[in-house]
């Protein structure tokens, strides 16, 4: 019995719903600790494809429950709507899935002052998904936000809500109206509540009951260690942590209860929004990429920028996050295309660099420094034995390996559950 957590370990969208989904057939709870409905995780079940934003991946195994823990900010109004998505697709909700009560919550204010802020930046905007996500982690940190618990009284919200749509008139005035704002929210809140308070709970208690009752959890994060707030590349960043260090924060255990930490990489790179990207492809390699991968944002919609695999980005996600193992999705994306490349360093003002910078003025300006691999002909999508890959597949992963010191664990080349290679037989079993 084990807590394992699963992180991102590039710019996110490696791929982590469809490994939480495979890695839940053995758990009995599955846990977000961080991020808001900016994140999508992509999961085919029983032939449907599935597209979360809030609820954990784990909810589509029958029987396993799932917590949405202190560190994720909530928008109500997504989660009602989600959970009306997932009972018209046959996925029983009641008794599976809980809300922490010190979730921070998302209420309309917060979008627009995301929308301002975007439009204020400029050319220096972040690119965010604009769904109110950094502005309420703001008002956590500036103690004004407004708490499940406090959403649950109708006495308190109110005052709450007074207080903070007076603090943030000058800004909100400029794009509504203060009084059908107020009426809006408090509209919606009534409808909402019905279906939200049953699930509410003090998570703490929860999750530290579970794990010392043994059971096998899965701790499991949104976004990627390069979207980290303090371990990303700042300031094109998400406002919370994404490495498995937020998952004892973001939940409320301590870091003796982790046992294990799963990194989620792809075979190549990609990147969505604003910010520097040094293996970034502009050609016809990076337009083969974003299709055949089938590289657009399951919350915006948008393209995702691709380029070659980045072993210093992902070496610095192995650091933070002390990765051992790593799941590398889309293998079969890179089929037919030779030469493949990897960045094992950057060039800075003709200087090396091997390691992930911190200076934000160093990245922008880092080109990368590449190895070249031979490619393979052959299609690797439906093999599911990793001695069955073409040698030149098993030279790629075990150059990766190399480059970022953790061992290739799982391998995906596809969608469902059976599209997988699963090399480390404990890591499925939790038994680490």
């Amino acid at each position: 019995m084990a807590t394992l957590v699963v992180v991102g370990a590039q710019w996110g969208d490696e791929g982590k719903g469809k490994v939480v989904h495979l890695l839940s057939e053995k758990a009995d709870y599955i846990i977000r600790y961080q991020g808001g409905n900016n994140a999508g995780h992509t999961v085919v079940f029983n032939g449907q494809e599935f597209i979360l934003h809030l609820v954990p991946a784990g909810i589509l195994e029958p029987g396993k429950k799932c917590i949405i823990g202190s560190g994720v900010v909530v928008d109500p109004q997504a989660l009602v709507e989600e959970i009306r998505f997932l009972e018209r697709k046959g996925i029983k909700i009641e008794g599976r899935l809980f809300v922490s009560d010190a979730c921070h919550i998302i209420l309309p204010y917060h979008r627009w002052m995301d929308q301002l802020r975007e439009i204020q930046q400029g050319k220096r905007r972040i690119g965010t998904t604009r769904k109110g996500i950094g502005p309420a982690y703001a008002d956590k940190v500036a103690r004004v936000g407004i708490r499940m618990a406090d959403f649950l009284s109708l006495r308190l919200f109110r005052e709450l809500l007074e207080r903070n749509l007076k603090e943030k008139a000058p800004l909100l005035r400029k794009v509504c109206k203060l009084s059908e704002l107020r009426r809006e929210i408090l509209e919606k809140r009534k409808k909402q509540l019905p279906i939200i308070k049953d699930l509410v709970v003090d998570s703490a208690i929860m999750i530290n009951r579970i794990i010392s009752q043994g059971r096998n959890v899965i701790l499991e994060s949104a976004q990627g260690t390069l979207l980290d707030v303090d371990y990303g590349s700042y300031p094109y960043v998400t406002s919370s942590n994404p490495v498995a260090g937020g998952a004892c924060v973001g939940i409320g255990i301590g870091p003796t209860q982790i046992d294990r930490v799963l990194g989620i990489v792809k075979a190549y790179t990609t990147r969505v929004g604003e910010g520097p990207f040094p293996t970034e492809l502009s050609n016809s390699i990076g337009k083969l990429l974003q299709e055949k991968g089938k590289e657009f944002g399951a919350t915006t919609g948008r393209p995702r920028r691709c380029g070659w695999f980045d072993a210093s980005i992902v070496r610095h996600a192995v650091r933070v996050n002390g990765l051992r193992s790593l799941a590398l999705t889309k293998l079969d994306v890179l089929d037919g295309i030779d030469p493949l490349k990897i960045c094992v360093a950057y060039r800075y003002r003709g200087k090396l660099i091997r390691e992930f910078p911190t200076g934000r003025e160093i990245f922008k300006d880092c080109k990368p420094v590449y190895i070249e691999l031979k490619g393979w002909k052959e299609k690797t999508k439906g093999i599911q034995k990793f001695n069955l890959l073409p040698q030149n597949a098993k030279r790629y992963l075990s150059k990766i390996e190399s480059l970022v010191q953790a061992k290739v664990s799982i391998v995906s080349m596809g969608r469902s559950r059976e599209e997988t290679i699963i090399i480390d037989r404990d890591l499925i079993d939790f038994n680490f």
